[in-house]
């Protein structure tokens, strides 16, 4: 089957690129809990960077399949995926067939240094390792030092001791704090979803209070909301970033760093990554709507668990118990000639019954009404839709009334327009205000600027207002814009 170049600019599409194509085949078998323990055991030890420098060639084939043998015998019984019993095959034997689908699958690399035979793991596996391993050890965030690092790295950019890689690196983490706390919510509807299946109220108890908030997701979860919570730096992150995007200096120091270090010289690709940047630093502000998102979850999951442990704490009372010590009670201490030992209408009595419930007959509903529409009331629609149809101005329509006005040409004065209908006039009000936004500092003007004006660029070419026979506003000019040389540029 072919495969697109699109597929492979793709990020999964470059992950297996870089991968080998067998590597998943042993987490994905029936062993693929013990494949993985003995993987953790041997990066560990011999190929992670907490284990000793490995030699410059690699470590002999017998050292690695003697750590897979020891951590076969400490392992329980693998089942069979070969057609012969686990248990009937000699250690031995087992760990190299193990070794050996491991290195079929990329695992390892296996080297001929001399006559000896060397085992390496490429440095993409070993990268690859290491970030499975760090995403299953991965504990309680703190976002205190995730503010404090954004903090730093923006201001060593303002002082001019960084270029954009502390820029980038400071987008970074606000984007995965951003993302962070907005999923902890989710989390905790999943924590509390699985707190449901524990059938004792000890183990309910004990899980609730030790896989909540602050141990499992946000470790710093309380002094979010104190006085000096780590999120009292968001003002002077953002006045930062605002004072690095508004600075002419600024702003041509970090675009030339973007242009020679991440874009090969692509001046439009290096403006639109400092932007990206710049907006993911700016979205900190949003922090607080995703915090009060997760209050409001939190809140929902403590009245939920308190209500849990309310019920089973009274489902558990001996209620039938009691019950029958009271009447074995009454019975052997009162006499049945003096009547009953509590006092009649208050406590037992007809009235305090419950009555029969009673259905209540509705009455059938009303015909609807028929509306007759006359032809006067049908030709105002009809007028008041064709108005409102000329004036609305879309992407097409505006293309199309570009396209007449330019006949053929590829650049035009906004005095040069003609106008001959309501349309027409709709059309160059949008044109001014399109050039309006080209010239602003929102991004987001910008861009329905460009989205409106598709294929064109509108600017202004004066400052000085001047008036025209139906509107006076600043001149501009309409260029046309050839899209052939950006669409097969990269996207950021």
């Amino acid at each position: 089957m072919a495969v697109s170049p699109l597929t492979l600019t793709a990020p999964g599409g470059l992950l297996l690129e870089r991968l080998p194509d067998r590597l998943f085949g042993p987490l994905a078998s029936a062993n693929r809990h013990r494949y993985w323990a003995l993987l953790c055991l041997l990066h560990q030890r011999r190929f992670g960077p907490d284990a000793p420098m490995p030699p410059v060639h690699g470590f002999p084939v017998r050292e690695i399949v003697h750590d897979i043998e020891g951590d076969l015998a400490a392992q329980d019984a693998w089942d069979d995926e070969g057609g012969e019993s686990a248990a009937e095959t000699p250690l031995g034997i087992r760990a190299i067939g193990v070794f050996n689908r491991l290195r079929d699958a990329g695992w390892f690399r296996v080297d001929r240094h001399g006559l000896r035979e060397m085992v390496t793991m490429r440095p993409a596996v070993a990268q690859f390792m290491d970030r499975l391993v760090e995403f299953a050890q991965t504990g309680p965030v703190f976002v205190s030092g995730k503010v404090r690092s954004i903090d730093l790295n923006l201001q060593a950019v303002k002082r001019n001791e960084a270029n954009g890689e502390s820029l980038v690196e400071a987008a970074q983490q606000a984007r995965q704090l951003l993302e962070y706390v907005r999923n902890t919510g989710t989390n905790v509807r999943d924590l509390m979803d699985s707190l449901s299946a524990e059938t004792t109220t000890k183990a309910y108890v004990k899980r609730f209070f030790a896989d909540y908030v602050q141990r499992v997701f946000i470790a710093d979860y309380r002094e979010l909301r104190t006085r000096d919570h780590p999120l009292s730096r968001r003002p002077q992150i953002l006045r930062t970033v605002n004072e690095i995007q508004s600075s002419a200096e600024q702003r041509k120091r970090l675009l030339a760093w973007y242009e020679a270090n991440l874009c090969k010289g692509d001046p439009d690709r290096a403006q639109r990554l400092f932007e990206r940047d710049i907006q993911r630093l700016q979205d900190i502000s949003r922090i607080d709507e995703y915090l009060e998102r997760l209050d409001d979850e939190i809140r929902r999951a403590n009245k939920r668990a308190l209500a849990y442990l309310d019920y089973r704490l009274r489902s558990l009372r001996p209620i039938g118990q009691l019950v029958d010590h009271a009447m074995r009670t009454v019975l052997a201490h009162h006499d049945a000639a003096s009547g009953a030992p509590f006092a009649p209408s208050t406590l037992v009595g007809p009235a305090l019954l419950a009555e029969p419930r009673q259905a209540s007959d509705r009455p059938p509903a009303t015909a609807l009404r028929k509306t007759v529409v006359s032809m006067e009331e049908l030709a105002r629609t009809a007028l008041r839709l064709r108005a409102r149809e000329a004036r609305t101005v879309t992407p097409v329509k505006l293309a199309a009334y570009l396209q007449r006005q330019l006949a053929g040409k590829t650049v035009l004065n906004g005095a040069e327009l003609h106008i001959d209908s309501v349309a027409d006039f709709r059309a160059l009000q949008t044109l001014m205000s399109v050039a309006a936004a080209s010239r602003s500092g929102d991004r987001a003007l910008r861009l329905a600027a460009l989205s409106m004006a598709r294929g064109h660029r509108v600017a202004f070419t004066d400052t000085e207002e001047q008036p025209g026979p139906y509107l006076s506003s600043m001149p501009f000019e309409v260029r046309v814009h050839d899209n052939t040389a950006s669409t097969t540029k990269e996207s950021p």
